[in-house]
């Protein structure tokens, strides 16, 4: 389908305004300003474009974006735009815009489009039967190669279905159970007269309905293929999910995670879009749980009121402790959850993990409570600061504490994920604050009881 005219006034050029006065606009142009532009910018921006460039820009926006400017365009614009979607990409579209808005959008589609798109809707949205795409090439198994051949290429002509949908042909028998898939490149190679079932492919990838979309994502990822077939409980094929339903998904899944690791809910939105309050309201909870957390870091650090009074020097490093051991945990989470998130690690490599992790922890801290301990000396001997009397035992006290916190912190950012994992919880929300929250308290702990041992008869 090509691209709908926008009507224009002869004159409009002449009666553009705002950022658009006296300039020339591509697709580049737009969509770097598009983020920050009004709605009544966007779509005079939009109306600037040409033909062939407006269709280019629509199909590259975010559902959420192209819902919003139709609902600002006439009721005819509307609906050549919507039109050119893809049934997934339209049903993504109706998804986005608000309830009262989608049985007027639905509306605009033609009858066999809107059966499509209604029951795309019936998925949930993160699961593969709301990402597919319910057209896909299909031939049967008795055809020649030859008839394949034709039949592919009448459809190729008359456009009835994108080429990034052509990926492969599938085979269905006549109850729409898929038998088999051919790629266009076995056809061609095959002898004319071949049946399809005899040069097709049964050993076949496929993935139910409800099948989560990160899953569907590893899938794709792990076979190497550019589209997958969706197929229900009987075996009949319902569409696809190709690589570039699974790009958006990607980057939703990263930015969701990257958001909860960073001790906070997800948005839902942009953003610059999302509203003041419900942004505070998605950050205000974590930030209250964090917040009671680290009052057991000054409960821990009232229990330990008396050893700071008579070794007052010891306060000096706890910010050293307690950094240390977040810094690792959070290193260790960041590693782990990657890990776990493409595959490389999972439930049962728990033991694997540990034994790593408690190495590398002992390693490390060992690094970092050396590099503690000659810190410490040196600034003594070089009379930067005075220690005190005992500051070969206040540096081995630290360099001890160090080895303690950072091995702690290695296990615990390591094993939280799949704890979290264990309990059905999203790994991602073993966050790097609530790693070192967790850690912040037991090292103070860890921090006065190598003091209480080390330097017991002298300073305590």
């Amino acid at each position: 389908m090509t691209a709908p005219e926008i009507p224009r006034p002869a004159d409009e050029r002449a009666t553009m305004h705002g950022p658009w006065q006296s300039r020339e606009l591509d697709v580049d142009a737009l969509d770097e300003v598009w983020p920050i532009l009004s709605v009544e910018e966007r779509v005079e921006g939009f109306r600037l474009l040409e033909a062939e460039a407006a269709e280019e820009f629509f199909l590259g926006l975010a559902a959420r974006d192209q819902a919003e400017l139709l609902q600002v365009l006439p009721r005819g614009e509307r609906r050549l735009w919507l039109r050119l979607l893809a049934p997934d990409d339209a049903a993504d579209l109706v998804q986005e815009s608000e309830e009262e808005d989608r049985p007027g959008l639905l509306s605009l589609l033609d009858d066999a489009s809107r059966r499509d798109v209604t029951a795309l809707l019936a998925y949930a949205e993160d699961d593969a039967g709301g990402l597919m795409n319910p057209r896909f090439t299909r031939v049967r198994p008795d055809m020649t190669v030859d008839e394949a051949i034709a039949y592919l290429r009448r459809q190729a002509v008359a456009g009835e279905h994108a080429p990034e949908l052509m990926y492969y042909a599938y085979v269905l028998d006549a109850e729409q159970k898929l038998l088999g898939v051919v790629t266009l490149r076995q056809l061609f190679a095959a002898p004319p007269r071949k049946a399809v079932r005899e040069v097709m492919d049964t050993d076949l990838v496929t993935v139910p309905e409800e099948m989560d979309q990160e899953a569907v994502a590893q899938i794709l990822d792990d076979h190497d293929l550019d589209a997958v077939p969706v197929v229900d409980a009987e075996g009949r094929m319902r569409g696809i999910v190709t690589l570039d339903d699974i790009v958006d998904v990607v980057r939703e899944e990263a930015t969701e995670d990257f958001q909860k690791y960073g001790g906070m809910e997800a948005l839902d939105e942009p953003y610059l879009e999302i509203g003041f309050f419900a942004m505070v309201r998605k950050r205000a909870g974590w930030l209250t749980a964090l917040f009671l957390s680290e009052m057991l870091t000054a409960t821990a650090m009232g229990y330990f009121t008396a050893e700071i009074a008579r070794a007052a020097v010891l306060a000096i490093f706890i910010p050293l402790i307690i950094s240390s051991g977040g810094n690792s945990g959070s290193q260790a989470s960041t590693l782990v959850i990657r890990a776990m998130a493409v595959g490389e690690v999972r439930l049962r490599d728990w033991w694997r993990v540990v034994r790593r992790e408690l190495s590398s922890g002992l390693v490390l801290g060992g690094l970092l409570g050396l590099i503690g301990f000659m810190r410490i000396v040196l600034w003594q001997r070089l009379g930067f600061y005075n220690y005190g009397h005992y500051y070969i035992l206040v540096a081995s006290t630290v360099a001890f504490a160090l080895v303690g916190v950072v091995t702690w912190g290695t296990l615990s950012g390591s094993v939280l994920p799949m704890v979290l994992r264990k309990l059905g919880f999203d790994p991602a929300s073993a966050s790097a604050p609530f790693v070192a929250t967790l850690v912040d308290v037991t090292g103070l702990v860890i921090y006065f009881s190598a003091a209480s041992v080390i330097l017991r008869g002298s300073l305590l």
